[in-house]
């Protein structure tokens, strides 16, 4: 029987707020072997947990954290990204993942909203010597190999854009071609849509030493059906419920 994949926590998970310390303590708390935060950088190099670079706040106004100083942006209320009617946050920042993964030893894969991410992230890596605990997704193609510039030394996933599925080409045609930008880029695995993940990926991705890690999927029936084809990782807002398919699967 082929090992269980890597159970993901995708920011937001448990019915948390999106990028927010309550989500990353749900996720530990429900034995993620891996958490996922956003990541967006300020106007003056701040690297915080966000997906979209605009944010709505309180008053019904909007405005762009790209464009903000970090002192600016601490003293906004916004909307939270998938939060209770009416909740409330502030945007943190990105150190403020750094107690929980000294403490806990768990991974964390870091999704870059923007290129701007990619130099600032690998400085903060380096910086805190998590070279081997955090990786990177969000990296289609051009992302990717601008990473590999920046720093050879950061492990990435290739983010395949579910568009390239959608095409007259053959399917096996398609996979080797996404598996050959992943390896040019020293990308370690693929990162996809669960939606376009046929079994015939599988082997060709093994065929160029690529993990196969999927996302969102909430759903026992499709955890379960991924985790018999063999994809190294699931990434799912609900966790608990991927790892009581592990602890089930083990009795």
């Amino acid at each position: 029987m082929s090992s269980f994949p890597r159970m993901t926590a995708h920011t937001g998970c448990m019915g948390t707020p999106d990028n927010t310390l309550k989500s990353i303590e749900a996720g530990l708390s429900c034995g993620a072997d891996i958490l996922e935060e956003d990541i967006l950088v300020t106007a003056d190099g701040m690297l915080v947990l966000s997906h979209d670079d605009n944010v709505h706040l309180a008053d019904g106004t909007e405005c762009w954290i790209s464009q903000m100083s970090y002192e600016q942006l601490l003293q906004l209320d916004v909307k939270a990204h998938n939060g209770a009617p009416g909740e409330t946050m502030r945007i943190l920042p990105l150190d403020a993942v750094l107690p929980y993964l000294s403490k806990s030893g768990v991974r964390m894969n870091l999704d870059l909203k923007s290129d701007a991410c990619v130099e600032p992230i690998a400085a903060w890596i380096e910086k805190n010597q998590l070279l081997e605990q955090v990786f990177l997704s969000g990296c289609e193609k051009d992302r990717a190999q601008l990473v590999q510039r920046v720093n050879p030394r950061l492990r990435k996933l290739l983010n395949v854009d579910p568009a390239v599925f959608m095409t007259d080409a053959p399917y096996t045609d398609v996979a080797h071609q996404i598996c050959k930008d992943a390896a040019a880029s020293a990308c370690f695995g693929l990162n996809l849509n669960y939606r376009v993940v046929a079994p015939e990926l599988l082997p060709i991705a093994a065929e160029y030493g690529l993990d196969v890690c999927i996302w969102t999927v909430n759903e026992v029936d499709e955890m379960e059906h991924f985790s018999q084809m063999g994809v190294h990782s699931i990434t799912t807002r609900n966790i608990a419920a991927l790892v009581q398919l592990k602890t089930d699967r083990q009795i």
